[in-house]
């Protein structure tokens, strides 16, 4: 009878070594792919932006003719630098008011015990499961009465504060020792001392995705935009570039749609690149958490 004998102690190692060589060439294949299947949308629109009328339903990639012309009617003959400027002060506002009260209201729900704080809380959360196209109605009620259709004003109130950032920030300032801060109060330092140069200094990476998350919501925020603007003038970057597909008659629109949706993402990836240690710090921290 043949006796069965077990493989050479160094074939282990090797056969263990081949196993995680093949697992890691086949995810680095998937995640190639990935990468692929999410740059190409992108690759496609800039090289549509670069493309004449003519070409636009043509199945390269890239243009035979490539031109500049779309970026310089774009700028030239059209809104666009007014949509730019109207859509960045938006945001930037919207996003500095988000940061700022949820950023309070997250250390007071944290760090603070009243009467009521967990019914406000979760009061606070459930404004997370109401759809947006259900307040539409009486956001536009409330600008109508308050004369805010068509301004500014308007365009801004419904993002000045966010339910999901003060459950960030609460998530957040609860990690922090409260030591720290007694501590910091028997020294005599304020509240607010406490909570700009102790509190939100250690917070800094939730700080950073919360800016972030709502800076991209607001650059691309679309139906509330639509809805409250009329004049042109005072359209985003979103709506105006969807008023271009009144052109789609002759191919030029949807040149200029690609142009101008090329145009508006290059201040989120510039604003990623610049926050992105921030941002993975923030999105594994709260994953431990």
């Amino acid at each position: 009878m043949r006796s069965l004998t077990a493989p050479p102690a160094a074939a282990v190692p090797r056969r263990a070594a081949a196993s995680r060589s093949l697992t890691g060439a086949v995810s680095y294949v998937l995640l190639t792919a990935g990468v692929l299947l999410m740059v190409f949308p992108f690759l496609w629109m800039l090289a549509t932006s670069l493309k004449p009328p003519g070409e636009v339903f043509s199945l390269s990639l890239l243009p035979e003719q490539p031109t500049l012309a779309n970026y310089v009617e774009l700028f030239k003959g059209s809104s666009f630098p007014k949509w730019i400027s109207n859509s960045f002060i938006v945001a930037m506002v919207t996003t500095a008011s988000v940061c700022f009260f949820d950023t309070i209201v997250g250390y007071v729900l944290a760090k603070f015990s009243f009467y009521g704080k967990q019914v406000i809380f979760v009061a606070i959360l459930c404004t997370l499961m109401v759809p947006t196209e259900m307040l539409i109605i009486p956001w536009y009620l409330l600008s109508v009465k308050l004369g805010w259709v068509d301004t500014f004003a308007g365009l801004l109130f419904p993002g000045l504060i966010s339910a999901f950032g003060i459950f960030l920030m609460k998530q957040f300032m609860e990690s922090l020792p409260s030591e720290l801060l007694d501590a910091a109060r028997i020294d005599g330092m304020s509240e607010w001392g406490i909570l700009f140069k102790i509190a939100v200094p250690l917070v800094r990476p939730a700080l950073a995705t919360l800016f972030i998350l709502s800076f991209l919501g607001s650059w691309n925020g679309f139906i509330w935009p639509l809805i409250i603007t009329q004049t042109e003038e005072n359209f985003t970057i979103p709506v105006g570039t969807a008023f271009f597909s009144s052109e789609l008659k002759d191919n030029s629109g949807w040149v200029m749609i690609m142009t101008g949706a090329a145009v508006s993402v290059l201040p989120l990836i510039l604003l990623f690149f610049l926050f992105q240690k921030q941002i993975i710090r923030g999105i594994s921290l709260t994953g431990l958490k």
